[in-house]
């Protein structure tokens, strides 16, 4: 690795900057290419997502490594809002490692996958691959408008299964608390799914991780990029403004309310979702003035 920072680094979320949120895959090719070509340049790139590592391993890096990674390069992903991670390299993904104190308890997720399976098996799937976290998602054969119908409904029941479970949890305006007064869990609703996690995952610890890491390689850059289209997704901006970089986030679904920060926020015209992640990176391409 050189001796020198890169000029640049990105934070990146997963579904809608770089995913297409109605394939679930890279659907833009410019999107692997350019990332290989900011690689190659050392820029560090990190993954930050509540997806799952398989998912990762299977839409995100296997394009990579058959579109032919660097060999040198800075690579991470930071998966389930920071419960589980791992490096990337030229031949793809390294150890992945779990952290099992953050999961929920085996009985609830049992019981949520039965009443997704008994009740909302039409517009909606279990995500078998989450390792820490509980993930209902949009089957992509079915309209958002119907998922979105059936949506509240999941939310209402398996807050209810948390809550017999004797499992502190909010949800919205909703709270629960657990025998001794904690709520250790929280349900977090988006355009695709629903997740049920550690209140103590979120995109700031995720994205700490990831820049802890890359710091054992060589130094950081001062200037930084966080890309999402969640509000969730303004945390990984957040930590590196808190930390002292030179960061501005760039926002793929503005629609949902832009956030007041005290740094530069960031939107690609009329563009959202991936169309503007394809952008957004191809200008980092130009303005390295790298081949692409």
């Amino acid at each position: 690795m050189p001796n020198t920072p890169s000029p640049l680094g990105l934070l990146l979320d997963v579904d809608g900057p770089i995913a297409s949120p109605i394939t679930r895959t890279i659907s833009t090719p410019s999107i692997v290419t350019d990332l290989i070509t900011l690689a190659g340049a050392h820029v560090p790139i990190a993954f930050i997502t509540g997806r799952s590592a398989d998912f990762i391993r299977d839409q995100v890096v296997a394009p990579l490594v058959a579109a032919g990674l660097p060999e040198n390069f800075r690579m991470y992903g930071v998966c389930e809002k920071g419960a589980v991670w791992f490096p990337i390299g030229s031949d793809g993904m390294g150890t992945v490692v779990v952290d099992r104190a953050v999961a929920l308890p085996l009985a609830v997720t049992d019981e949520v996958r039965q009443l997704v399976a008994d009740s909302f098996a039409a517009e909606m799937f279990f995500d078998e691959t989450k390792q820490a976290m509980i993930s209902v998602e949009q089957r992509t054969d079915v309209s958002r408008e119907a998922f979105q119908a059936r949506q509240s409904e999941f939310n209402d029941a398996a807050f209810a299964i948390l809550v017999r479970h004797g499992l502190g949890v909010r949800f919205e305006n909703r709270e629960s608390s657990d025998a001794s007064g904690q709520i250790p869990f929280r349900l977090d609703a988006t355009i695709i799914s629903t997740d049920i996690e550690s209140v103590t995952l979120d995109k700031d610890h995720a994205a700490k991780r990831a820049l802890d890491f890359f710091a054992e390689s060589g130094p950081l850059p001062r200037l930084w990029r966080s890309v999402g289209d969640s509000r969730s997704d303004y945390r990984m901006a957040d930590h590196l403004h808190e930390a002292g970089y030179d960061v501005s986030h760039v926002d793929v679904r503005p629609a949902d309310g832009v956030l007041d920060r005290p740094y530069p926020v960031i939107v690609i015209g009329d563009q959202i979702h991936d169309e503007a992640g394809a952008t957004f990176l191809r200008y980092w391409v130009d303005k390295l003035a790298l081949p692409a």
